[in-house]
């Protein structure tokens, strides 16, 4: 049985923790009379089992059922530390989720993605057996935002069989009187500085400390007071003149500064965690992306973190680790994390491997007031944590206009985009925004990404000029919606290829993007000419290819559905970095 035992939250982590992967009772709940059984008092059985944090859809869960539930319950018993609060964290669950410990409601969260925590210290029994109870509630409605999920309770297309309820890690935090429930770390490249804000859980912390070390060797502690629940910092890490590029983060020097989070009460540190940074600065220039003040040319691929045995959920920390490195091996210097806000484990690896990564929000697909309330609660939830991860360098709030499938001509769906563009701006200022990812931009974006599965380059150099991108149509959409012209911003070319083998297409409905192609050797003889054509086109900043890996009946990937690769990693990468 596949187990996840490691530390959940690898970029801010506690040295006193209870693991609460593993073995939980179990019960689908198909009429809805948990309640009226006593599921929610803690002291009702269930009848089946589950391995958490696995789906009970995927074959890592020991059920395996990947028929639709649209309520679920878990139940376990475990026993509390004394003499210290407790913080019961969700890295994620799908969609709402309801907890009850000993009986008593202690917190409830909507939206799939996000994760969550609550204090549960007023619900426990020190020294006795405890126990928690979880439901899930994860209707087939399109109007929340859904991802890759298919909501028809069949595959189809390029949307997979559902995952239903806790699919991420779950854990109990540890501290003392109080602690921080959240907080922000954002780098400044030029100045050498850090800042962010810090939000205690109870308020009664009086006091707070960063320090900050690189490569073990202590580069500044301070120390200062608290304004209530919510402060800002700021602090200066060294002299200018002491600024060297080598302390600089970048994919071929992955640089982190340790950083250690204290929080004080009458002179007493009440809660310690451990996080990093690397000192890195995201900004454009014209029509080209910076990094650290020079040119960064993307070189990105598609990745919707599947797998045959645990769907969404990664198997293990480890697997997230051969992903990155694989795609290094190949050539590519990043990827988009395609409709999924992944395990944090994906972001710690990519940022201690130099890995860029694309932040995209999990798309809904019924546009109304209700699927742009918990589209957006949801989306702000999801950038509070991934403003943290250094890897990250771009936004994308939405995806081919899905879930606005009229934003080419509606005023009111385009200032919802318009609105998320700017309230993720406003929330994190330091990365970018592709607003719309695929065609049909708002003027409100930094980034142009062009979704275009030509099946060769012999028209890209006369498509992708700043001179026709007001009236450009890829995939027959318009590239930008009507009203809105394009306004000099970088342009990549963000999904492109999915070219698939003919051996793989057509069982059980599976398909690719591009028509396939009947042998290697004809696979590497496109790949190269698509790269080629990207590679000879200046105008273009950098690209994403569809994709990693085959997902279920979606057979393009460069690596086979358990991972592993198919075509020869030499030559792929050759024609991925070409000559930049």
């Amino acid at each position: 049985m596949i187990q996840r035992t490691e530390y959940p939250r690898p970029q801010f982590q506690r040295k006193e923790w209870l693991p609460l992967n593993g073995e939980w009772e179990f019960a689908f709940d198909d009429a809805g009379e948990g309640t009226a059984k006593g599921y929610d008092t803690g002291r009702v059985s269930l009848p089946l089992k589950i391995n958490v944090p696995f789906s009970y859809q995927d074959e890592a869960s020991g059920i395996g059922d990947p028929s639709v539930h649209d309520t679920v319950w878990y139940r376990r018993t475990f026993s509390a530390q004394a003499g210290k609060r407790a913080l019961l964290c969700f890295n994620g669950s799908d969609h709402t989720t309801d907890v009850w410990i000993n009986g008593k409601h202690a917190l409830s969260h909507t939206g799939g993605y996000a994760p969550f925590s609550a204090e549960i210290t007023q619900y426990l029994a020190e020294g006795e057996e405890n126990t928690i109870v979880v439901r899930c509630v994860d209707p087939t409605d399109p109007t929340i935002p859904r991802g890759k999920q298919s909501w028809t309770g069949e595959r189809f297309g390029c949307w997979y069989v559902a995952n239903t309820g806790i699919w991420q890690s779950v854990w109990i935090d540890y501290f003392g009187d109080d602690c921080i429930k959240e907080h922000s770390l954002v780098p400044d490249y030029d100045t050498f500085s850090i800042s962010g804000e810090i939000v205690t859980l109870r308020g009664t912390a009086e006091e707070a400390e960063i320090a900050v070390f690189y490569r073990g060797a202590p580069v500044k502690c301070v120390r200062f007071a608290l304004d209530g629940r919510r402060t800002r910092y700021a602090i200066k890490l060294m002299e200018l003149d002491f600024v060297d590029p080598v302390y600089a983060w970048t994919p071929e020097q992955p640089n982190l500064f340790d950083t250690v989070f204290r929080l004080y009460r009458n002179g007493a540190c009440v809660d310690e965690a451990r996080t990093r940074f690397g000192l890195r600065k995201v900004s454009m220039d014209g029509n080209s992306v910076h990094l650290n003040n020079a040119p960064l040319y993307q070189r990105l691929i598609l990745d919707q973190g599947y797998w045959p045995e645990s769907g969404i959920t990664p198997p293990s920390a480890e697997a997230l680790r051969k992903d990155i490195e694989l795609a290094k091996a190949m050539g590519f210097n990043g990827a988009r994390k395609h409709q999924k806000f992944e395990d944090p484990y994906f972001y710690y690896y990519a940022e201690e491997l130099g890995f860029l990564t694309w932040c995209e929000m999990p798309s809904a697909y019924n546009f109304c007031a209700e699927e742009m309330d918990a589209l957006s609660r949801e989306w702000y939830e999801i950038v509070s944590a991934a403003r943290n991860f250094t890897s990250n360098i771009c936004y994308v709030p939405l995806n081919e206009s899905w879930g606005v499938r009229n934003i080419v001509a509606r005023d009111d769906q385009k200032d919802f985009a318009r609105s998320l563009y700017f309230g993720t701006k406003a929330r994190d200022g330091s990365r970018l925004v592709s607003t719309n990812d695929g065609w049909e931009y708002p003027e409100a974006t930094d980034i142009i990404g062009i979704h275009d599965y030509a099946y060769d380059s012999s028209e890209f150099a006369g498509k992708f000029r700043p001179e026709r991108y007001d009236t450009l149509f890829p995939a027959r959409r318009r590239l930008m919606a009507f009203g809105c012209r394009y306004g000099g911003q970088p342009v990549l070319l963000t999904e492109f290829g999915g070219i698939a083998m003919q051996s793989e297409c057509g069982e059980d409905g599976a398909w690719g993007y591009n028509s396939g192609a009947k042998d290697e050797a004809e696979f590497l003889t496109r790949y190269e000419d698509l790269m080629r054509g990207i590679h000879a086109h200046a105008e273009l900043k950098g690209f994403c290819y569809t994709q990693l890996t085959d997902v279920q009946q979606e057979v393009n990937g460069l690596l086979t559905p358990d991972h592993r690769p198919k075509f020869d990693l030499e030559r792929i990468r050759a024609a991925t970095v070409g000559n930049k």
